[in-house]
């Protein structure tokens, strides 16, 4: 069971949020947790929760972080959840130098789910919402049986990403109510022409308007789309129209419920980290270290900081990104007169002492998200500076290899992998396809085609919630096709796109 700090540890603790404090950061109350490394890897299985609904998946995680942890091949050194107050824990068995590092990361993420747009309509109490869906997954398991309620999990779970992740921030949809008054109010039945205003009445009898009335209202309702619009909350689409039963909509929503929680942190990782680790190397080096511990400091952060080849490591793109915000906005490197500069030694030489970094930082913290971060100030210096590249596999040489350096490719498809979180779009624009009660889905290709494995396991998902036949129209090779399951059977045939 986790344990309260130490003296010692509640006073270094004490010290790291003054330092935080007087660096400007604002975050929740924070409570700090001691645990063994065996007690970590429970809770990192379980998302950073100390408890979760019953699953398989619980335990398969876990087996791979004590595996991790004892051949030495990964360390946890950090968990924090996002709530109000925020929990996050520490290893006992790390040293002291470890656990000062670990506190001002924790700090820093705190500000950030604190101030960040992408945080603001997530649940600030899902710690105790957490233990409420366990409780009430686990009623089901006692009430239908283990094996139907993990299966059903497990289908879900292969649809938690089928959410629209910007919905808390956007209205897409209108006002039933509203849409419906005012489409009535636009109605106009029109009868035959009448010349003379007094022969209306024979002309246009009351009873041949009602008749008229009556076509034109059944021709609207068998115009009108269901959805009437694209939805890309499939998971919604689902416990509205479904035919489920009751504790099928109850575990649905609860893991819809839990996956709008984790997407900002999906949507914000590479800023997240980044900040965190800024925050952590800024409060070390300028405050919180003894001479004795700059070693053991600097060999733990560059291993957090380590790139490997063909891979983003978002510590490292993150704090990078920061520190070059800070440097340039501090410099004055941006604006009309920085763009038009194209004198080499000018721009390296360049630096009109703003000192508006700081100011900036926190400013981007706060109204930006992973792909408005990067799309927004990541350059081509930054770029050539941190060597990056687009990779990919050459099937003549059977390898993994740089494909192009060129700026604009390189910053394209970083922001394609994280649109999205790399996963592709998919959305429900009919229910009642072809009058026949299917599922029409429809993939918004984004010259990326769908894994056929994945898209054919995924109808099959999709088929057993909706028990009628489920259909895909996507693309490959530029035409369209449409993929279809009906319980039994898959098929595919080209339609017009």
């Amino acid at each position: 069971m986790p344990k309260s700090l130490t003296p010692r540890l509640a006073a270094l603790r004490d010290e790291i949020h003054g330092y935080a404090k007087e660096f400007g950061l604002d975050f929740f109350d924070t409570v700090f947790e001691m645990v063994s490394y065996d007690e970590m890897n429970m809770v990192a299985a379980y998302g950073g929760f100390p408890t979760r609904y019953p699953h398989w998946r619980w335990g398969m995680e876990y087996e791979q972080l004590a595996k991790g942890y004892e051949y030495g091949l990964s360390k946890i050194y950090e968990l924090v959840i996002n709530n109000d107050p925020c929990y996050a824990y520490l290893m006992e068995s790390n040293p002291e130098v470890d656990q000062k590092l670990v506190m001002a990361h924790v700090y820093g993420h705190c500000d950030f789910f604190k101030n960040n747009f992408s945080f603001r309509h997530t649940n600030r109490r899902m710690i105790d919402d957490m233990a409420n869906h366990a409780t009430r997954v686990r009623r089901w398991v006692d009430k239908i049986g283990v094996e139907k309620v993990e299966d059903f999990i497990d289908r879900t779970l292969s649809l938690e990403n089928l959410i629209d992740q910007h919905a808390p921030h956007i209205r897409r949809n209108p006002d039933p109510q509203r849409a419906e008054e005012e489409a009535k109010s636009n109605e106009r039945v029109e009868g035959f022409k009448v010349n003379r205003e007094y022969m209306r009445g024979f002309i246009n009898p009351s009873e041949f308007m009602d008749s008229q009335r009556k076509r034109a209202e059944d021709e609207k309702q068998q115009r009108k789309r269901f959805p009437e619009r694209p939805q890309r909350d499939v998971l919604y689409f689902l416990l509205e129209h479904a035919p489920l039963e009751p504790w099928e909509v109850d575990i649905l929503s609860i893991l819809r419920d839990e996956a709008y929680y984790f997407a900002p942190q999906g949507q914000t990782k590479i800023m997240n980290e980044g900040w965190a680790s800024y925050w952590h190397s800024t409060i070390m080096t300028r405050r919180a270290l003894r001479d004795d511990e700059i070693i053991d400091y600097a060999d733990h952060h560059s291993g957090t900081m380590g790139v490997r080849p063909g891979a983003i490591n978002p510590y490292k793109l993150g704090i990078e990104l920061w520190r070059d915000i800070e440097d340039r906005w501090n410099k004055g490197k941006f604006g009309k007169e920085w763009d038009e500069c194209d004198d080499l030694r000018a721009r390296q030489a360049w630096d009109k002492k703003l000192g508006a970094g700081r100011e900036k930082i926190f400013e981007v913290r706060k109204h930006y998200n992973d792909i408005t971060f990067i799309d927004t100030f990541l350059t081509a210096e930054f770029a050539q500076q941190q060597k990056l590249f687009v990779y990919g596999f050459n099937d003549k040489r059977n390898s993994w290899e740089i494909l192009d350096r060129e700026f604009r490719k390189v910053k394209n498809k970083l922001l394609t992998s994280l649109t999205n979180f790399g996963q592709p779009i998919i959305e429900v624009v009919d229910g009642n396809y072809e009058n026949r009660s299917e599922l029409l889905l429809a993939h918004k290709h984004d010259g990326q085609d769908l894994k056929g494995d994945y898209a054919r396991e995924t109808l099959r998902n999709l088929q057993s919630l909706w028990r009628r036949p489920v259909n895909i129209i996507t693309r490959y090779d530029g035409k369209g096709t449409l993929l279809r399951y009906d319980g039994q059977h898959h098929s595919e045939k080209k339609v017009e796109l």
